[in-house]
């Protein structure tokens, strides 16, 4: 049983980068559906592809490189809340990642989304991660 899903979500992927994997298997819930889309609307992945088995279903995440320097796409994957210390912000307390080239994601009341969009919305919530 994994206590922190999310984080285990940014692990495998930042494991899966470090290996030069093309794909990324990810045991599947709504939140993690949510930032796998957000990931993709930004850039960050190819493409991903949800899988219903018997149980709680699969993400399956084509990860994205630099075709010339195999660099890959995502650069840092940061956990900022976790279970042990939830971290809330108020849409005037975002702090900008690497100096507005990265993201983060929120957890709102209106959804999960990224940093930009709450603030546009006037939300604030749950800081999830940073992404760069």
């Amino acid at each position: 049983m994994v206590t922190d899903p999310i984080a285990d979500f940014l692990t495998r992927i930042r494991n899966a980068q470090m290996a030069t994997h093309r794909i990324v298997e990810i045991p599947a819930s709504k939140l993690k559906k949510r930032i796998t889309e957000i990931l993709y609307d930004k850039g960050y992945i190819l493409k991903y592809k949800f899988e219903e088995d018997n149980k709680q279903g699969v993400i399956k995440i084509a990860l994205k490189y630099d075709p010339v320097t195999k660099i890959p796409a995502i650069q840092e994957l940061q956990r900022v809340s976790r279970p042990g210390l939830r971290q809330y912000a108020k849409p005037g307390e975002f702090k900008r990642v690497k100096n507005g080239l990265g993201i983060a994601i929120i957890s709102t009341s209106k959804g999960v989304m990224t940093d930009k969009e709450a603030k546009a919305q006037n939300v604030g919530g749950e800081v999830v991660c940073y992404i760069y």
